[in-house]
């Protein structure tokens, strides 16, 4: 008796998609999991309240409180994702074992030494991210501030976090992508756009001038449209950080939430990949703005997964998750949002792109209509069934009873 995938394999042999070809490709791509889904963007300073535009809403029980807490859930949620991937994580969640919080400035490799412990017994590589929100000095700016000995602490920072990114890169043996981020600007009208960026400039000069091993660690810069709080003016804008990124020869990072609302990424990545060896993504959900839901399987996810593979690019395009919730499970908003990234790349893989891009050169374009709309409904289901089952990973349907089961044994007694 056939069962339901070979009956699957079928349908899209006759399309001329290879679904096992699919499925081992796709378990060979990692996604790098963000921490902060965990605890709230909380780390383990304890510095009090979100600044930077940057907000959790809801009051869902069961947040990670500790390193401790965080890594179990984080073992959870993969255990519930299909494959292997890495960690990303903020420079907020530097280990401070003995209480001696250090400064985001003194920051060094050892207070990261657990993060590097947890991944090289998982066999898997670390992302990393400058801090520049939720601190004391980042009121005025940071990389931006006029106050000279404020920027230095900053430019300190991102120096530190290179030195922390190639050591992690060292010890688990996977390059380090760190990614810069920060949240200067204005609520209101500015009176002057230029000198700020002229100092971040300068600022990333410095940081980058320190020196460090390019094939170790992939320094990336993004950009953000506005922010609570910055309504009016942000200094790293999507045109300074892309000129940034272009002129000194590092890794441009888009986050589909940083644009305006009728701008998508998926648009621009074959864009920046005609120029840029390497790009980055944040992927995340923005709901009119860049709110940061859980990524689900929607449209943008699906076309921004399709543009990576289209252009035969997934060696060269980093994927990561950017999003938290309070107000959910959030082992769950991590495994929802990790599977939907996989569903939109295995249905990519699932589509017989050559055979669409002879149509469109070759000017069919009422039959790539109709080839690309009878794709829809072909059963990737049954195919996605088959790459959990090969994973060794819950399929749907199964899976979030283990996390309803974790959420009473572990998440409800915090």
């Amino acid at each position: 008796m056939q069962s339901i995938y070979d009956s699957a394999k079928e349908r899209y042999r006759a399309i001329g998609v290879d679904t096992d070809a699919a499925i081992e490709k796709l378990l060979n791509i990692h996604i790098s999991m963000h921490v902060w889904q965990g605890d709230d963007v909380k780390g383990f300073e304890n510095a009090g309240a979100l600044t930077g535009g940057i907000q959790t809403t809801g009051n869902y029980p069961g947040a990670a409180r500790t390193p401790e807490e965080l890594m179990a859930d984080l073992d959870k949620a993969f255990s519930l994702i299909p494959g292997k991937h890495k960690i990303n994580v903020h420079a907020c969640y530097g280990i401070f074992p003995d209480g001696k919080i250090a400064d985001r400035d003194a920051l060094t490799p050892a207070h990261f030494a657990p993060w590097v412990d947890y991944a090289k017994k998982r066999g898997i590589g670390i992302d990393f991210n400058p801090t520049f929100f939720s601190h004391p000095l980042a009121e005025h700016g940071t990389l931006t501030n006029p106050n000279e000995e404020i920027r230095a602490f900053w430019i300190r920072h991102g120096i530190a976090c290179i030195r922390i990114s190639e050591y992690f890169a060292k010890e688990t043996g996977f390059p380090c992508v760190m990614n810069i981020w920060i949240p200067d600007g204005m609520k209101d009208i500015p009176a002057d756009r230029l000198g700020p960026r002229m100092r971040y400039m300068d600022s990333l000069d410095q940081i980058l001038g320190c020196g460090y091993d390019k094939k170790l660690v992939y320094v990336t810069l993004e950009s953000k449209v506005f922010g609570i709080g910055l309504e009016s003016y942000t200094a790293g804008s999507g045109e300074f950080a892309l000129s940034y990124a272009m002129t000194r020869k590092i890794v441009p990072l888009m986050d589909n939430g940083h644009y305006h609302p009728t701008e998508v990424v998926s648009d621009k990545i074959p864009a920046l990949l005609c120029f840029n060896d390497k790009i980055a993504l944040h992927v995340t959900r923005p709901v009119r703005w860049d709110s940061d839901h859980v990524v689900r399987y929607d449209d943008e996810t699906q076309e921004m997964m399709k543009e990576i593979v289209r252009c035969d690019a997934l060696d060269r395009v980093v994927i990561a998750t950017d999003y938290f919730d309070a107000s959910i499970n959030r082992i769950a908003a991590w495994v929802v949002g990790m599977r939907s990234v996989q569903k939109a790349l295995l249905g990519a893989l699932l589509l017989p792109n050559k055979e669409l891009k002879a149509l469109q050169d070759a000017g069919n374009f009422t039959e790539l209509m109709v080839r690309q709309e009878e794709c829809k409904l072909l059963p990737m289901g049954d195919v996605w069934a088959e790459f959990c089952k090969r994973a060794g990973t819950p399929g749907d349907g199964v899976w979030f009873e283990e996390v309803k089961q974790y959420e009473k044994e572990v998440l409800a007694k915090r």
